[in-house]
């Protein structure tokens, strides 16, 4: 990868927030008022240089892949007679059983959790075959899609998306592992982006995400429907932020993933 001047890429970062749970690069307002005439100019200094090196690391790694390299090196082979199942997503599944109050991650089931918090599609088709592929598993959970509404790693448009998710079935499908695709789970607004007006854009993508899984033979895993209010959000207890479930979304989530998994591996 090429290297970012660091006066370049600080010139470019100034006002860049911090990532927070469920977004990757939010912007901040530039800060436009100086500083106090008794502070010495200077003082911002540490935090730009650690505001660049955090960016610089992002350049290095765009889709994460050192995220589960060593969990994926440590991670046992497949027993015989085992049926792996990888969760592959962003914060929605990065977050089941790992962060308080999401309840328990499929106790007892050989499930691998792959989620990344903030990703889009396009990260994760890179991260695909370290992260789903080389696991062997017999089929995959994809749910994704939201972060592309929110422009996480910039607009995309929604065949962009669709591209992301036919890619990633594909390469699936061609390496004998059984698809998964789960529609796009509701939200009203992003708190970390406010007026997107997602509802409408989510509802579109599911509709295409349903029959593309039926006109390729891939299974549906229909959240969206159990978790939806009439304003197109989230039900109220269900999630945490508009966004990210609660225990009570994913209680609600987790019997609809293992039928549709058991439906998954069912198929001939």
């Amino acid at each position: 990868m090429m290297r970012v001047h660091k006066g370049l890429l600080a010139g470019v970062l100034v006002g860049m927030a911090g990532v927070g749970f469920g977004q990757s690069g939010t912007v901040a307002a530039p800060v436009t008022n100086a500083p106090p005439a008794s502070a010495p100019a200077t003082a911002a200094a540490p935090d730009m240089a650690k505001q660049v090196a955090t960016m610089q690391a992002k350049l290095n790694d765009w889709p994460q892949l050192g995220r589960y390299a060593a969990d994926n090196a440590a991670l046992a082979s497949v027993a015989n007679g085992e049926k792996r199942v990888v969760f592959y997503g962003d914060s929605i599944t990065d977050a089941w059983g790992r962060r308080p109050n999401t309840g328990e991650f499929f106790a007892g089931k050989p499930y691998v959790n792959r989620g990344i918090s903030g990703q889009t599609t396009a990260q994760m088709v890179v991260r695909f075959r370290q992260d789903v592929i080389d696991l062997k598993p017999a089929a995959v959970v994809i749910l994704a899609g939201t972060n592309d509404v929110a422009g996480n790693t910039g607009p995309m448009t929604p065949k962009m998306t669709e591209d992301n998710f036919a890619s990633m079935a594909e390469m699936a499908k061609a390496n004998g592992i059984k698809v998964v695709v789960a529609s796009i789970t509701p939200a009203f607004d992003y708190p970390w982006k406010r007026g997107l007006e997602p509802a409408e854009k989510i509802k579109s993508l599911n509709a295409w995400l349903s029959t593309y899984c039926k006109e390729h033979g891939y299974t549906y895993l229909d959240y969206y429907t159990s978790l939806v209010d009439e304003r197109g959000g989230m039900k109220p207890g269900t999630s945490s932020d508009g966004v990210h479930p609660t225990g009570a979304g994913y209680a609600i989530m987790g019997p609809l993933a293992q039928r549709a998994i058991d439906q998954a591996l069912a198929m001939k």
